[in-house]
């Protein structure tokens, strides 16, 4: 004979039920390299993880002829010789007119753009800005101060601004209340060496772009890249995007079959 359960009981075990599910956090997203959309507080994002132990993460900014690159296309024109493809791409950084880094860059161990610690207006000047830095076992994510203090010298570099998660806490200037919506496109970084990038599909605020990577991506520390021009090259998820030159772009490079 089987136990009768009270109506009441039922929409208490119901409730329980919902509340244990609201509390497990959504999966992180692999970091095998795959691109994939997501949605996070009602907003539309894609996002692009990748161990740099595992993947050939680089900067672009210029060909052999000094003529920066400008976009995805040129990048990967410029990589067949050598017998390699273009797997990804995301702009990485802000820019001046003529294409080149506001800010530090470092390219291959070479550095063609030093830091920026002046003050001024945007988004590059909103400090604390930061650092994007990595090579082929370690990446991270650092104020710009804390970084020219360390004295690190990674393979490479990209600056820019504003951080948008510094050691788990939201950049201070960061509010709630901010009405600014934008395409934009960021990164984060955990564990050391796992990468997380970020564009959204949709304009958000600077707080619900910040708001992503630390709760859902769980980045402990995380830099906006830019807005409105943001672009992705993403085969996997049909993205190529080419409306806008770009100045730094960061990519991943694989061998041709």
């Amino acid at each position: 004979m089987s136990a009768k359960i009270e109506p009441l009981t039922a929409l208490r075990i119901a409730l329980s039920l919902v509340g244990l599910l609201a509390a497990v956090p959504a999966a992180l997203p692999a970091d095998d390299g795959a691109c994939e959309r997501i949605t996070a507080a009602g907003r539309h994002y894609t996002i692009c993880t990748f161990d740099v132990r595992k993947a050939r993460l680089r900067l672009f900014l210029a060909g052999t002829d000094g003529r920066p690159y400008g976009g995805f296309a040129a990048i990967a024109e410029a990589l067949k010789p050598q017998g390699d493809a273009l797997a990804f791409a995301m702009n990485a950084g802000m820019f001046r007119p003529d294409f080149r880094p506001v800010g530090l860059y470092v390219e291959a161990g070479r550095q063609l753009s030093p830091a920026n610690t002046r003050g001024g207006p945007g988004n590059f000047h909103m400090k604390p800005n930061g650092v994007f830095y990595f090579d082929s076992k370690t990446a991270g994510i650092l104020e710009t101060g804390r970084f020219l203090k360390a004295g690190l010298k990674p393979d490479y570099a990209t600056q820019s601004g504003p951080m948008l998660i510094i050691g788990g806490v939201l950049h201070p200037k960061i509010e709630a209340s901010g009405t600014s919506e934008k395409i934009r496109n960021g990164v984060g970084v955990r564990d050391g060496h796992v990468v997380v990038f970020a564009i959204s599909e949709e304009p958000v605020t600077f707080y619900e772009f910040a708001i992503l990577f630390r709760d859902r991506l769980r980045c402990p520390d995380a830099l906006f890249l830019d807005g409105s021009v943001s672009s992705l090259y993403a085969p996997g998820v049909s993205r190529d995007d080419g409306l806008l030159p770009l100045g730094p772009i960061v990519g991943v490079v694989e061998k041709v079959p």
